[in-house]
């Protein structure tokens, strides 16, 4: 299964009549110019290419009303007049005769790749369209938006599909009112947005936009609004974001910045739902800007691993008070929320003032506000690219022997070299456990695939181990690592593989224990966890502690060791060195002791070729203990590592 691009050129024939300085930025070329730099970088050609059709007028009625798809298909026949008296009658929109055609393609686009990713034609993808859905409701077109595209979708996967679970995430600017209304009472839909508020001054201005609107009724906590106060968020906010709100909620429902940080985004996605990821566009009108992360978007869906987050990982104050303030909201709903300590009270502090303020358009003046801070995100961008070219193999395995059941993808290439014996020797010396010939062989096979990782000739890798000899393996490896060009490098060692001693504590490698005897942290840069007893506990682990302190380090390399009686089901093992991928831009190397059974190899081989994790299964919630010592490292490590803040400083 690969990744669907669902399009029609026939979405590029509405355009703005008359002169309207507000709605001139939604143009054809905003699907045109992405369309070209995918074909550039040959994203297009690795596509299923899909040509969009028409949404029924039953289909547009599972969201809207009769008389509102009437008046619209009775746009195709009025003159531009009568269009312009027409479009006054709503906020931010302007309407053509190709109107009604294109926005039955924009709704038609998101059904096709609903069908192709859940009848399983494809794994995920894009369904690149115009106009835009979000903003507008039942009987109202708004904010350029005509049908509720993802809406309709969502309806649709209900309807025909059977679906009870979906969620729904939100990243555009502006808050996507028109899909909170129609599913705000509807505890089968999570739909989450972060949007630029301001306080309730940022375009749309509803006070329903704020953190304390929740959802209705049965659909009481199935609303997430993270509302942004200020200007400037950035990768460290929008990652945080994922971490300590979306993602926490989306694995206990269980549920079915930069450029290059929409790819980071979109893999923090894939490991839901078994990777079933529906990405439709909505607003972006800087066209560099939205080509490029339409770029990155695609990448990631692919499977390709996302580029290294650029800037410091520390979220901004405001952006704090706005995860407090989400988190405060939710929790009397979310049970993950509540053993996290997020307290269920709203501060006055962070309430957004009552009452509407006067609107601010969807396009200038803040348009023209973010094109300078656009334009620097894109010199990084290109930066990033000519940095970090993409290597020419994925993932390899090294194995010292054949293994029985061992099934990887076509793409996943089995590496045959080895260290020249002088040197294997040498890096073996000090190790007892490493004289005897196989522990010594499968050192070679395990430093030569760490030396073509990083040379850039293979993105990530899997490798196996003698028993006896796996922590001495690991050693090695890190010591290697360290000598051979990687800059910080982040050791995740599961079960009992403890931190050499003579192992110096430079900062520039960062060693994480998950199993433990205890919750301890001797220092910055060498912290130790029990391992959790449930899943609920492995998430808690993860989500608020793993990946935020490696976002934080910002690793260049990462280790995750999987050693003897790890006691870490497939599963597990499978979610970490997935979402491992991000933090090093996909440079991740798995080391599993060789009785490890053929299906734990497997998965992580696909994991680490941008394959989705299989499921954790049921929800379970933390044990009291698990929880405590992840809120004693997590007070004793924030002062360091920023990621793990989730609150913003008295």
């Amino acid at each position: 299964m690969g990744t669907a691009l669902v399009y029609h050129e026939d979405m590029t024939a509405a355009r703005l009549l008359w002169d309207d300085p507000e709605c001139e930025i939604e143009c054809p070329e905003r699907l045109t110019t992405a369309l070209e730099r995918l074909q550039q970088r040959g994203l297009e050609q690795r596509c299923l290419r899909l040509v969009a059709r028409e949404a029924s007028e039953a289909e547009l009625g599972l969201v809207h009303s009769p008389e509102y798809v009437a008046l619209l298909r009775g746009t195709q026949a009025l003159g531009t007049r009568e269009l312009q008296a027409l479009s006054k009658q709503y906020d931010a929109v302007y309407l053509h005769p190709s109107t009604f055609h294109c926005a039955r393609l924009a709704a038609g686009a998101a059904l096709q790749l609903v069908d192709a990713v859940l009848t399983g034609a494809v794994r995920n993808g894009l369904a690149l369209v115009r106009p835009p859905g979000h903003h507008s409701q039942r009987a109202t077109a708004n904010g350029f938006c005509v049908f509720n595209n993802v809406a309709i979708a969502a309806k649709h996967a209900q309807q025909k599909h059977g679906l009870h679970r979906i969620l729904i995430v939100d990243w555009d600017i502006h808050h996507g009112q028109g899909v909170q209304y129609i599913f705000e009472d509807d505890p089968s839909v999570l739909y989450f947005s972060w949007h630029r508020y301001e306080h309730g001054h940022f375009w749309p201005c509803l006070r329903e936009s704020d953190a304390d609107a929740v959802g209705r009724g049965r659909g009481l906590g199935f609303t997430v609004n993270l509302p942004w106060n200020q200007v400037g968020m950035g990768n460290a906010d929008y990652v945080a974001a994922f971490l300590h709100v979306l993602l926490p909620l989306a694995f206990e429902g269980q549920m079915l910045a930069t450029p290059e940080c929409f790819a980071h985004l979109t893999q923090l996605l894939q490991v839901l739902a078994g990777g079933r990821v529906c990405a439709v566009l909505e607003g972006g009108y800087h066209l560099e800007s939205l080509s490029q992360s339409v770029c990155m978007m695609v990448q990631a869906l692919l499977g390709d691993p996302a580029l290294p987050l650029s800037g410091p990982m520390e979220p901004h104050g405001s952006a704090l008070e706005s995860l407090q303030c989400v988190r405060a909201a939710q929790a009397p709903h979310w049970v993950s929320l509540q053993q996290q300590g997020a307290a269920p009270v709203l501060s006055s502090g962070t309430r957004c003032p009552e009452g509407r303020p006067s609107p601010l358009p969807p396009g200038e003046p803040e348009f023209k506000a973010v094109v300078t801070q656009a334009a620097a995100a894109l010199s990084s961008l290109l930066d990033q690219l000519r940095l970090h070219p993409t290597p020419p193999v994925r993932v390899a395995v090294a194995l010292t022997a054949p293994v029985i059941g061992l099934a990887l993808p076509p793409s996943v290439l089995c590496e045959e070299g080895s260290l020249p014996q002088e040197e294997m020797q040498a890096w073996a010396r000090p190790h007892e456990a490493l004289a005897q010939d196989e522990a010594l062989i499968a050192l070679g096979k395990v430093l030569y695939l760490l030396d073509r990782i990083l040379d850039g000739q293979v993105s990530s890798g899997t490798a196996a181990t003698p028993v006896p000899a796996a922590a001495a393996t690991l050693d090695v490896a890190v010591r290697y690592g360290l000598s051979h060009g990687a800059q910080r490098l982040l050791c995740v060692a599961v079960g009992k593989l403890d931190r050499p001693p003579d192992l110096t504590d430079d900062g520039r490698n960062l060693w994480l224990n998950i199993g433990g005897e205890e919750a301890t942290a001797p220092s910055m840069f060498h912290v130790s966890v029990p391992l959790p007893v449930t899943t609920g506990g492995f998430l808690s682990c993860v989500l608020a502690l793993v990946l935020p302190l490696a976002y934080s380090f910002q690793p260049d390399l990462v280790l995750v060791a999987l050693g003897p009686g790890h006691g870490l089901p497939d599963p597990q093992a499978a979610l970490l060195a997935a979402l491992l991928r991000g933090p090093a831009g996909g440079r991740v190397f798995a080391l599993v002791d060789e009785e490890s059974t053929p299906q734990l190899a497997t998965v992580l081989a696909r994991v680490l070729n941008g394959e989705a994790p299989p499921s954790l299964g049921p929800f379970s919630m933390a044990a009291p203990e698990d929880t405590q010592a992840l809120m004693y490292l997590r007070g004793r490590l924030e002062p360091r590592w920023k990621m793990l803040q989730v609150a913003a400083p008295p």
